[in-house]
């Protein structure tokens, strides 16, 4: 079992930065691959970063602007993202999947955050 927390959401600037840290508690952190997603009202949840012992992956929609990195010795997984846009509204959550394997759909993991909102006005 495994239990994540996320914080470092708020209201911020289109243009202005702001980073998500996730917590997690329970097994071993690093037996995990973590990945960021978020969902806007009325939308899909969607893949924006992944991260297990040395691979980063990242959606196109983030590329460039986003950073996913973690301290094992914190258990605290990051996610660093630059140069907000409106379009960048939404709740973020946070996801582990036992394991190192690639995932990037909301079905493939096996525990989450409960989330933290992010808003960015014009």
């Amino acid at each position: 079992q495994v239990q994540l927390v996320e914080s470092g959401g708020g209201l911020v600037q289109a243009g202005g930065s702001l980073r998500l840290s996730c917590a997690a508690s329970g097994r071993t952190f690093s037996s995990y691959a973590m990945a960021w997603f978020r969902q806007a009202p009325g939308k899909e949840r969607e893949f924006l970063a992944f991260i297990n012992w040395s691979t980063t992956y990242y959606a196109d929609s983030v590329k460039g602007r986003f950073t996913i990195s973690k301290d094992t010795a914190k258990n605290t997984v990051y996610l660093q993202m630059n140069n907000l846009k409106p379009e960048d509204t939404a709740v973020y959550y946070c996801a582990a999947r036992l394991g190192i394997q690639f995932f990037n759909v909301p079905t493939r993991a096996d525990y989450w955050g409960q989330g933290t909102q992010v808003t960015v006005s014009s």
